[in-house]
């Protein structure tokens, strides 16, 4: 006979099975119906969206063209180091030229350059009497830095500009190493100076070149040191940097005290910057809204500044480009040589 509690044993676990299947295919379809729920909304969703077309991203034009502005400072022409001669000086005064070109060139890509300004910021020349000995560390004579060489590197160079410019202007400062006389330079007309001759050489053989001006600071019977170049609504007062004094350094505290006395009224024009050489080093330094920008030097090795300064810098010049409708800088290279 069988046995009773087996069979109603077996029956519950099949009831409890079917049970079980039951239960599992309705949560199977309440999950599928989950996820389509979720699909249903989410295409609800983005298809209530409404993606307007992304523009291309367009080419920033800038509506002016821009002005180059080349610094030539302290070449020291007729200098002799162990490196640095006046052969020197022109190999790399043509390379700077050379450079404005190409970095003018690479500025043209996006947006004209059309004009360039120069500026001679002093020391084009070394003299032959500015300190003891000097007679003993130059290639040149006075004569052949001012009348020969001098004209020939200098004219070089705006020869180089105008092919790359459709306009140059050139505004020049004098430097210490323009004066003559040597010891006894103090009893010498305050006009007389080497860089000012140089400078006025060169403007008159370029008289016939109407793309080319000359702006050179004359004040008879005055030193006329410093000079203000306007570019649009972008001005520069432009000085050889002697009038500043330092002892075995640039000044710092000096040019902060310059500059904010010559912007308050000592200089009556208006400047928005400055700009000059004779420190040999490349430096630009902030007075509140105003920079001064310091240039380099072609010159390169030196013993007396190694020796007395414990310092020697990269041979450079600077290059810059100035928007003249928004007066400003806007962008800057130290070029090296």
């Amino acid at each position: 006979m069988p046995d009773l509690r087996a069979e109603l044993a077996e029956e519950d676990v099949r009831g409890a099975l079917t049970r079980a299947l039951r239960e599992l295919e309705k949560a199977k379809a309440s999950k599928a119906e989950l996820v389509d729920a979720v699909y249903r909304a989410a295409h609800d969703a983005a298809s209530g969206l409404e993606y307007k077309p992304i523009p291309a991203p367009k080419r920033k034009s800038v509506p002016n063209a821009e002005v180059a502005v080349a610094f030539l400072a302290d070449w020291q022409l007729g200098k002799r180091t162990p490196d640095y001669n006046s052969e020197v000086c022109e190999q790399r005064v043509r390379l700077f030229g050379q450079k404005v070109s190409e970095l003018t060139a690479i500025q043209r890509a996006d947006h004209p350059v059309n004009e360039c300004h120069v500026w001679l910021l002093g020391d084009l020349v070394e003299g032959e009497l500015i300190f003891p000995g000097q007679a003993h560390r130059i290639d040149a004579s006075l004569y052949r830095q001012v009348a020969l060489d001098g004209p020939r590197i200098l004219g070089d160079f705006l020869r180089l500009m105008l092919e790359s410019f459709e306009r140059v202007k050139v505004t020049a400062v004098i430097g210490n190493h323009g004066q003559i006389g040597g010891p006894f330079r103090r009893e010498m007309h305050p006009e007389s100076n080497a860089d000012a001759m140089l400078y006025r050489i060169v403007a008159d053989r370029f008289t016939d070149e109407p793309r080319l001006a000359f702006e050179i600071p004359d004040q008879p019977g005055e030193r006329a040191w410093y000079a203000i170049d306007k570019i649009g609504n972008y001005s520069c007062l432009l000085f050889h940097g002697d009038q500043v004094r330092g002892q075995l350094g640039m000044p710092w505290y000096g040019f902060y005290k310059a500059i904010l006395g010559w912007a308050s009224g000592a200089i009556p024009e208006h400047f928005d910057d400055a700009a000059c050489g004779h420190w040999h080093q490349h430096a630009t330094i902030p007075f509140n809204q105003r920079l001064l920008r310091v240039s380099g030097s072609p010159e390169s090795y030196n013993t007396w500044a190694q020796e007395n300064l414990k310092a020697m810098s990269r041979p450079s010049q600077r290059l810059m480009f100035v928007h003249p409708e928004k007066g400003i800088v806007t962008s800057e290279y130290q070029v090296h040589l």
